[in-house]
């Protein structure tokens, strides 16, 4: 069985580099001569990956969250600013203003930093609430077993465990992928995404559907029709 880890300090314990990247945490193996020890110690892994996807996304919005707060105060500064030098004067500083405030929403819309600390906030509050439903569905298995199986056996309740186990890293692991791929759409900020999954879903139809021809159809496309010879006219005799 693997040692125990050395406690760390409160305010340090699953803290992430702040560069460093979310990676999964190595699978823990060992031997199933004991099924409880084994099954406690895959919990704790599948626990300390979610507090680790935790902290990486609350520690990702805070540079995110600092930077739009920053662009959007000078945005407002600037508007503001060039209001009342367009009614006071001098009028070509205020459109200096104007123009600073267009360039920070700009920089702010470019970036993705509002939107980005959104997606962080939001994803962090998914992965704790489905962490939470974990541990509670946990100490459910762990009160069946304490008070004894009404039905089934033992294999079958650590068959139970371990599905708890995996629907929650899978569960984890779509919140992830869910949250990488808005945030693709949101880099790429264009028609790109849409098509992409146009036609992905066009080509799974095909796939389910009947057979296609030698050229298939495109999207939005016309059918190419086979060309066809002109009648004959009457022969002369």
């Amino acid at each position: 069985m693997y040692p125990e880890p050395e406690e760390a300090p409160p305010e340090t314990r699953g803290a992430l580099p702040r560069r460093e990247d979310l990676r999964a945490l190595p699978f823990p193996l060992g031997d199933w001569g004991e099924p409880a020890e084994r099954l406690e110690e895959l919990y704790r892994w599948a626990e300390e990956g979610a507090l680790r996807t935790t902290d990486w996304y609350l520690a990702d919005r805070v540079w995110k969250r600092r930077g739009a707060r920053a662009l959007r105060g000078g945005a407002a500064l600037g508007m503001a600013t060039g209001a009342v030098l367009a009614l006071t004067g001098p009028y070509q500083w205020g459109y200096v203003a104007l123009l600073g405030a267009v360039v920070c929403v700009g920089l702010d819309r470019a970036f993705g930093l509002t939107s980005g600390w959104m997606r962080d906030v939001a994803t962090a509050q998914a992965v704790q609430r489905r962490l939470d439903a974990l541990r509670f569905d946990w100490a459910s298995e762990s009160v069946r077993e304490v008070l004894g199986p009404t039905e089934g056996t033992a294999a079958e309740a650590a068959e139970r465990c371990l599905g708890v186990l995996r629907r929650f890293s899978d569960d984890v692991s779509e919140l992830v992928r869910t949250e990488t791929a808005d945030w693709m759409v949101d880099f790429r900020a264009g028609s790109a995404p849409l098509r992409t999954q146009s036609l992905a879903g066009w080509g799974q139809r095909q796939e389910s559907g009947a057979p296609v021809g030698r050229f298939p159809l495109l999207p939005g496309g016309r059918p190419n029709m086979p060309r066809q010879r002109p009648p004959e006219g009457p022969r002369a005799s």
